[in-house]
């Protein structure tokens, strides 16, 4: 036999309050709306829930034994409702999101610093990952969102939204002196001790595709898992660091290393946020991709 939720709903109403005035508040419908339902549901069940009284309504036998197992599930579903409400109100939650090292460092940090400020209840889980592994975790549904760098588009079914442009270089330290100021040919690379991230990152295919197309293929001396590494690596002499310039500017500052020049400037990328329309986004998630849209937005006026 199906039992209307709704009947049962007000049914769990009306026994609480002991009034069908009450139940009706309570429901925000009107008493005959009440009176129907109760006498429906006591149709299909064909037995009496409730004695009416001058005073109000209460339950039969029959009506005691309904009301222990109704009055579990609505209290599950009110419970269940409430869960709901706090995390539309961000007061709990969580935020899962991909971003690779520097995405995080030079990008998200200081947003994700903002939002907990705000909503300190929220848990917040980033998967530490290059470009590729991250939006691969984004098409299946593994996280709210990413920030990647491109090249990204070999992901068809994923919006990337501009955040800043970022630029790679080419640094050494004090042994390479002699190639301060020169204005080099990116063939010469082929001939120079080089450092470079792993192949499956972005920066990396994005630096093979470039100097391909300029018929220079690099061996490079040491293949590394972090641009951190490659930039000590740099600074000690080890060789000519590629990164992501960021990562180097602190050690370019104080002189330790330098940017090599080429007769043709590496052209610049970009930082995006990666989102993927078919797959729900929590609500903490929503509200700080509405917090990353603003400042895009404000970027972009005052630009």
């Amino acid at each position: 036999m199906d039992i209307s939720l709704e009947y049962c709903r007000v049914f769990y109403h009306v026994a609480r309050s002991g009034s069908i005035t009450l139940a009706a508040r309570q429901l925000c419908i009107s008493q005959p709306a009440v009176s129907q339902a109760v006498k429906q549901l006591e149709e299909a069940l064909k037995c009496r829930l409730f004695t009416r009284t001058s005073k109000g309504v209460y339950l039969t036998k029959e009506g005691e034994v309904l009301f222990g197992y109704v009055e579990r599930g609505v209290d599950s579903i009110l419970e269940g409702e409430k869960a709901l409400k706090k995390m539309q109100d961000l007061d709990v939650g969580e935020i899962r999101i991909g971003a690779s090292d520097m995405t995080l460092e030079f990008y998200l940090l200081s947003y994700l610093e903002a939002f907990h400020e705000r909503y300190p209840n929220i848990k917040v889980i980033v998967s530490n990952a290059p470009t590729p592994k991250t939006m691969a975790s984004l098409c299946q549904g593994k996280i709210d969102f990413g920030v990647v760098t491109t090249p990204a588009e070999f992901f068809e079914e994923v919006d990337l939204a501009p955040v800043r442009e970022i630029h790679n270089v080419f640094v050494a330290g004090e042994k390479f002196l002699s190639l301060k100021g020169r204005r080099l040919g990116y063939k010469e690379l082929e001939r120079l001790p080089c450092i470079v991230l792993e192949g499956n990152t972005s920066t990396r295919t994005f630096t093979d595709a470039f100097l391909e197309e300029r018929g220079v293929k690099l061996a490079p001396e040491f293949e590394l898992a972090t641009s951190d590494m490659v930039v000590q690596f740099a600074s000690r002499n080890m060789g000519v660091g590629c990164v992501v310039e960021d990562f180097a500017k602190e050690k370019l500052r104080s002189g330790e290393l330098f940017c090599l020049e080429f007769e043709e400037e590496m052209p610049g990328r970009q930082m995006c946020v990666a989102t993927c329309p078919r797959n729900p986004v929590s609500p903490a998630g929503k509200r700080l991709l509405e917090m990353l849209g603003d400042e895009r937005r404000t970027d972009t006026a005052g630009g």
